[in-house]
This record gives C-alpha cells, structure tokens and sequence, in this order.
C-alpha cells in the first residue's frame, strides 16, 4: 500500500503552514491514483459489464482514504452529471475535499460517467464490508457533549488503514480538557476497550460518543471491567474479613 501521507490541506493552506512539500508529494499520490483507476476501469470494463474484482488492485496499491479522495473529489467536480446515481452524489456531498478548483481537476477521474458510477458503488461495497463505526453509531450532539466517561469512537482518518477495526475504534474517555465540549483544551485521555492501551486523543479525533445499542459484548465485558469500583487493600497489620 502506498504510504505516502494523505495532505489533508489545499495548495493554499500549505503554503501558509509551510507545508508545500508534503502537499506536493501527497499530490503527486492523488494523481497516481486517479491514473490507476482509469486504467483498471479500462482494463475491466467490457463493453458493457465492469469486473467486480477490478476494485482490488487499486485499494492494494493505494488504500481505502486515497482512493476515496480521489473519486469523492471527482463527484463533487462533476455534480453536474446525472449520470451518477443521486445516491453517491449524496455520499460525496457529505465528505470534505478542501477546496482547490485548479488541483482538484487534476485529480478528477475522466473515465465514461456511467462506468465509474458502478467503480464508485464497488468502493462504497468494500467499504462497508470493513463495519467501522461512523456517525450514524453514535448519540447526541457532538459539539455539546461531556466525553468524560463515555465510550468514543475514535475516526478512522485517525488510524492507519492496518488499524481499521471496531475494536481499535472504541476508547473509554477518562479525563482531559478536551472532554469539556468548551473548553479551549483538546487533549482527551482514553483507554481502548480492546486491549487496555492509554493514549492521549485531541477532541477531534472521535466522531462522537457510541450509541449503548451499538456496543458489542466484548466491549461492554470490558467496559464493566475499567468502570468496576476497586476494593481497597487492608493496611499493613489489619486482617482481612471474610
């Protein structure tokens, strides 16, 4: 899989950040990528059906959040074409492509509407065959929320794509500034459910708190144990009750 770092930023922002670099490089990324998925759409693409396994070697060569930038990106630059199901348009709409009219052309996929409308479904499939959490799993409002407490799910733009688990999602909010939904701190100290590791977070870092009816049951075993009050040990020279 590609490691090159995903830029988040426009041209523009990098350049105030002093970032032009990495947005150079991960552009550079982006164009590699859109240049694959014309070419394995081409290779895949009878006439009229389009391999379903065609999908693969893209994801292998540049993961999930690349190449979900690069069609994401299209679909906005084309959300003129009715060509594309309302369905994706509607899923592109609700991603974040910074904007940057100039580049963002440069990374636009220019295989046949239609055809890349299955690609897109085929991404969206694989996608959901992974059972991340997302927004959806979580309650209450975001921006208002007390995190202190509460089992977080951690985004996975946050984690690298070998890390893409339920599992590696789900944090148990301890303290930190950053669980004051107003407060100017962000740092959130957690633990994960699966395997105990503390770590610090930003605020940022998580979608939101999980909704209790999308809490599996080894997560909740786990949470009983972390949040289970701890019986205190008898001093030096006092006997234990029985």
């Amino acid at each position: 899989m590609n490691e090159t770092y995903l830029y988040p930023y426009s041209a523009k922002e990098a350049r105030e950040r002093n970032e032009l670099s990495l947005w150079r490089e991960s552009h550079r990324a982006n164009i590699a990528c859109r240049e694959a998925i014309e070419d394995t759409i081409r290779q895949n693409f009878d006439g009229l059906y389009l391999n379903e396994d065609c999908l693969a070697p893209v994801l292998a060569e540049y993961g999930y959040k690349r190449t979900e930038r690069v069609l994401t990106a299209t679909l906005q630059e084309l959300s003129w074409d009715g060509r594309f199901s309302p369905a994706n348009k509607q899923w592109a709409e609700r991603r974040y492509i910074p904007q940057d009219e100039r580049h963002n052309a440069a990374i636009t996929v220019r295989s046949h509407p239609d055809v890349l409308d299955g690609f897109v479904d085929l991404y969206r499939k694989a996608y959901q065959k992974l059972e991340l959490f997302g927004a959806e799993h979580c309650v209450g409002d975001r921006a208002e929320q007390d995190f202190t407490g509460k089992v977080l799910v951690l985004s996975p733009d946050t984690l690298k794509e070998s890390c893409w688990s339920q599992a590696d999602q789900l944090w148990y909010a301890r303290s930190g500034f950053g669980c004051e939904p107003h407060s100017s701190g962000r740092a959130v100290f957690a633990t994960c459910l699966s395997d105990g590791e503390t770590a610090r977070w930003n605020r940022e870092d998580f979608i939101g708190v999980l909704d209790e009816k999308h809490l599996p049951d080894w997560a909740r075993e786990k949470l009983m144990e972390l949040t289970a009050p701890r019986q205190e040990e008898p001093a030096a020279g006092e006997m234990k009750l029985e």
